[in-house]
């Protein structure tokens, strides 16, 4: 079902083409024909609306009525549009088809997030990881869950369609995906990490991301397979988190495709 306050941008929308189009003062009769026939499509198009005061609109655009009149059906739509605000979610919901065919296989790789303080890089992990089509998603220690709203604003509504759950301890959750054949590579740029570009990455796997201050501990980094690095050039030697998966993720969906 469509949300009303997206009926009422359309019929403002449809409303405003009209008045645009309006003919002037000695129109001709082709003119005059094409403006009733755009006119009865709007008229027809609110009277089919379900909430009562878009349908009412449709009263008010009778064949031949003048453009003053017309503006009495304009307003109320422009007042109603004003009210509400407009956002990323809403759009990326309403751009959305109601049923999609994923154009590659899912990617067979879990991430396991460590404590993350920050609720915005947690969001934008969301949505990164749903982009790129990730498994599963495993918040582990304090990472905060979507329900807070911050995170639920990054996510941009990918905590929607993306597979994730609340985890236990980070070592638990490493133990039990090692125990089901599941190989666990730390994203961490501690001595002896591999370079992610030279990787030999094995599929079905999980990556480990570490708090955006601390990091990865070393009894976390031992626990795993293998520690992996994103080779740096400047004087930094760490990236934003988010950041950091994002380019992981682009070089996870290119291997597991070639």
């Amino acid at each position: 079902m469509i949300p009303e306050k997206w009926l009422w941008k359309d019929a403002l929308e449809r409303l405003r083409e009209v008045d645009a189009a309006w003919p002037s003062d000695g129109a001709g009769p082709e003119e005059l024909a094409a403006h009733e026939a755009a006119l009865a499509e709007c008229r027809d198009w609110l009277a089919a609306q379900e909430p009562p005061r878009i349908a009412k609109l449709a009263d008010q655009l009778v064949p031949g009525i003048s453009r003053r009149r017309f503006w009495c059906a304009l307003v109320p739509a422009e007042r109603e549009v004003a009210k509400v605000k407009i956002t990323d979610v809403d759009i990326l919901d309403r751009d959305l088809p109601p049923e999609t065919v994923p154009a590659f296989p899912p990617l067979p790789v879990t991430v396991l997030l460590d404590s993350l303080r920050s609720a915005f890089n947690v969001g934008g992990i969301f949505r990164t990881a749903e982009c790129f089509g990730f498994g599963e998603l495993v918040l582990c220690g304090y990472t905060p869950l979507p329900e807070t709203p911050a995170v639920a604003r990054a996510a941009l509504g990918s905590e929607k369609s993306l597979k994730w759950r609340a985890g236990g301890k980070i070592a638990d959750e490493i133990a039990a995906l090692r125990r089901q054949g599941v190989v666990c590579y730390a994203l961490e740029t501690v001595s002896g990490a591999a370079p992610m570009e030279d990787f030999q990455w094995r599929f079905p796997c999980a990556v480990v991301l570490g708090n955006e201050r601390f990091g990865l501990t070393a009894e976390t980094v031992k626990l795993c397979d293998q520690a992996v690095r994103i080779p740096l050039y400047g004087r930094k030697n760490s990236l934003n988190v988010g950041s950091a998966f994002a380019i992981l993720a682009h070089e996870l969906r290119l291997r597991f495709r070639h």
